[in-house]
């Protein structure tokens, strides 16, 4: 299984990271203008991440078709070995995943809404596809139903292609998602330190705490 945290903002993310337990950050454009991270500070947000143990960096592409979507999904390649370009779910996003795919560039296939895109994503052979979970659901679907869907296709496929599974709201999404053989989540550093945060842990560490006390008296 592995966790990813979902953001640009390093003082929410760096706390986390520092655990041991997310295997990368995922990034997009609405992240990096959130916290006014520009294309130039790239590096130094890979450097930061890659240092504080990230194993995988997402950078999305851009452009308004596939040339340019190479063309700028080869730039953030060559920012460092971890990267993993993350492409839209459109034919333009599709094409240009196959020529950075030849190019031997891990690919992202992102904003994946149906099991239909998720196919597109096994047939161009991308290592990763993101469905939008919390997304989804704002749309009106079953959005578990769908995402399980997707899982058990690319499953019965036999393809190597994985669900990093996105736009989670809720822990119970991961657990629920999980069981339905769903191994990699990108979860926003708020959802992320739900992990950490159960008051009745809290109340048994205090008791243990309070217990060394007298042993160690």
């Amino acid at each position: 299984m592995r966790l990813y945290l979902d953001t640009a903002d390093r003082h929410l993310a760096e706390p986390l990271l520092r655990t041991g337990l997310f295997w990368g950050v995922t990034t997009n454009p609405l992240l990096l203008q959130a916290v006014g991270l520009k294309t130039a500070q790239l590096p130094e947000f890979y450097a930061w991440a890659t240092d504080l143990g990230a194993n995988e960096v997402f950078f999305q592409s851009w452009g308004s078709d596939a040339a340019n979507l190479i063309e700028w999904g080869l730039e953030l390649r060559s920012i460092g070995e971890r990267v993993v370009v993350k492409l839209p779910a459109t034919q333009a996003g599709c094409q240009a995943a196959s020529e950075l795919l030849r190019q031997g560039c891990p690919v992202l296939l992102t904003a994946v809404y149906t099991p239909a895109q998720a196919l597109l994503g096994a047939a161009a052979g991308v290592q990763y596809i993101a469905p939008y979970l919390g997304r989804i659901a704002d749309a009106g679907r079953n959005a578990r139903a769908e995402v399980a869907l997707m899982q058990r296709l690319l499953r019965e496929l036999g393809n190597p292609t994985q669900i990093l599974l996105a736009s989670l709201r809720h822990l119970d999404d991961v657990v629920a998602m999980s069981q339905e053989g769903v191994r990699a989540f990108t979860l926003s550093p708020v959802v992320a330190r739900q992990f950490f945060d159960e008051p009745l842990t809290e109340e048994a560490v205090i008791a243990f705490e309070q217990a060394m006390k007298e042993v160690l008296s």
